[in-house]
């Protein structure tokens, strides 16, 4: 398919050379052999009437046009994917897809187990991917590497849809034979004990660790940080060690775990988790009955006590 000289399928190339800004690493991407990248570059060049790539010291750089056409060619390729994805009704029973969703271990425990057994029933053909948050997760919703992001609102993007999904309070986690928390945890304890925290990488914490930071600064004594908050009970229990989690997860923890959970000593902020979504997908009808699927299951865990 043509449109004004130029061959549509060269706009995935084109994608792909601008987020690579490399040649080989392109081709390992589209499965083509360097040379027929270097082709592909070449007729790119040719149509635009510009180097797109140039070679700065031993790296190569995007030209100011390669550059400005980077958010246009991504936004095409979305629509384009959007349109073809669509369809004007949708079988769950008879469906064949796979979606990628970006969500935090938490999230996946409290509410995505049981939401996709349940979507296993009922679509038996669909298929997931789930991915960790991090600091790109928007960027990646963007340009189309995932179908839905679940994470706290206040980190979702203005420029797409989303809904609130749960919402969530804290407690304090300490081992069951903790001799200095057996009546509860006072502000002094919360103070001195060692903590066992949740860092995803270095300066991209969750929600309560950022809250915490902004209202008391570097008032605890972080004796072990763990990127999986399944983790943190094991780095707990048979230790003077505490750790602050979500209550929802805290409390499937202390079914199975010793340990036990007070109320923090201080006022907690309410966490809220919402779904995304890229608004390409707004109207699509099988990306729309997951969403449903995931709200329903959000909303059968009921409220926090």
């Amino acid at each position: 398919m043509r449109y004004q000289r130029i061959d549509l399928n060269l706009l995935i190339a084109l994608d792909v050379l601008l987020s690579e800004c490399n040649v080989t690493r392109a081709a390992e991407r589209l499965c083509v052999t360097q040379s027929s990248m270097s082709g592909i570059l070449s007729r790119l060049r040719e149509y635009f009437e510009d180097p797109l790539l140039v070679q700065v010291g031993r790296q190569m750089r995007l030209t100011p046009l390669a550059e400005s056409l980077m958010e246009p060619v991504k936004d095409i390729i979305l629509r384009i994917d959007s349109t073809i994805a669509a369809r004007p009704d949708f079988e769950p029973q008879k469906a064949k897809r796979h979606f990628v969703i970006i969500a935090s271990d938490y999230v996946s425990r409290v509410l995505l187990m049981g939401a996709l057994r349940s979507i296993s029933m009922l679509a038996p053909g669909l298929t997931f991917e789930l991915r960790a948050t991090s600091w790109q997760m928007i960027q990646d919703l963007e340009q189309g590497q995932a179908d839905f992001l679940i994470t706290p609102a206040h980190f979702t993007s203005k420029d797409h849809p989303q809904c609130t999904l749960f919402d969530d309070t804290y407690q304090v986690v300490v081992s069951a034979d903790n001799p200095l928390c057996q009546a509860g945890v006072s502000f002094d304890d919360f103070i001195e004990a060692g903590h066992v925290v949740y860092q995803h990488r270095k300066n991209d914490n969750p929600w309560f660790e950022q809250w915490y930071a902004n209202q008391y600064g570097s008032t605890r004594r972080i004796e072990v940080v763990t990127h999986d908050f399944s983790l943190i009970p094991g780095f707990v229990v048979g230790t003077k060690r505490i750790a602050t989690l979500q209550t929802r997860l805290a409390r499937l923890f202390s079914e199975t775990v010793p340990v036990r959970l007070f109320a923090p000593p201080m006022e907690t902020p309410r966490l809220v988790e919402v779904m995304q979504w890229h608004k390409y997908h707004d109207d699509d009808p099988g990306s729309a009955w997951v969403r449903q699927q995931i709200m329903a299951a959000a909303a059968a865990m009921g409220p926090v006590a």
